[in-house]
């Protein structure tokens, strides 16, 4: 099994969460994306700020490297106007895939409508430019039944507005890894939630996100059917490796 064709390279802090000057962190996502293009991973996932630097680099290297980012981040509470406005932006950048934050505090209230509306129109601007679009529901801030809930949710509006042959390019995603628990809880992918998300979301794919930290427990999320893996730790996961990262 070729594990780093389900990785997606993630490097997702700014300067200031990194402890870093801008200046710093410019270099850390340089060898984030170079390390991506090199160790032939899926994907790199950085932040949108980033993405129009990534395509230079990997149009340099000539490489099929992919570039993803994240729309809505951390929290998705951004109003739908937000929402498509990055969107738009990281497309006209050159990004591959847009991992948009579900407004699941939207959702926890029972404000299904803006919930159904923004997967919507979300997917629709990505599938309309040949993107793949991935909507983050933050497992770690929902309940079982609000797991299994918003999973479905998500299903039944691709289900309900898409073609067949657009579904594989629509995934349900885990985590932001950025969602603070209480009592040091895990806040990324656990082996019940990926469960409940594939028999939920199905048969749209679903992408494991945050504590994914081996290639044990990488092999465990594919095994179950997980279609991409969202890690800082790429490289050491390919290489046999635990790693500590917390993403």
């Amino acid at each position: 099994m070729n594990v780093k064709q389900y990785l997606d390279a993630t490097y997702l802090k700014t300067a200031s969460q990194a402890g870093l000057s801008e200046a710093e962190n410019l270099v850390v996502v340089k060898e984030a994306i170079a390390e991506a293009i090199a160790e032939s991973f899926k994907l790199i996932m950085i932040r949108p700020e980033y993405v129009a630097l990534a395509k230079e680099l990997i149009t340099k290297a000539n490489s099929t490297l992919l570039i993803g980012t994240v729309i809505d981040f951390p929290e998705g509470k951004s109003n739908l106007e937000t929402k498509i406005k990055e969107a738009n932006e990281a497309i006209e950048n050159g990004a591959d895939d847009l991992d948009f934050v579900c407004n699941y505090e939207a959702f926890k209230n029972g404000d299904t409508t803006l919930v159904k509306e923004e997967i919507l129109i979300g997917t629709q601007i990505g599938l309309a430019h040949n993107k793949t679009v991935k909507w983050i529901i933050e497992v770690a801030a929902l309940s079982d039944k609000e797991i299994i809930q918003l999973s479905a949710l998500i299903k039944n509006v691709v289900m309900s507005n898409f073609k067949e042959e657009n579904y594989s390019a629509v995934f349900v995603k885990s985590s932001t890894g950025f969602f603070k628990t209480k009592d040091n809880l895990p806040n990324g992918a656990t082996i019940p939630a990926i469960i409940m998300m594939l028999e939920n979301a199905s048969p749209l794919p679903v992408k494991a996100a945050g504590g994914v930290r081996s290639y044990d427990e990488a092999i465990e999320m594919i095994r179950l059917g997980v279609k991409r893996i969202g890690t800082s730790a790429a490289k050491a996961i390919a290489n046999g490796e635990n790693t500590s990262n917390q993403y």
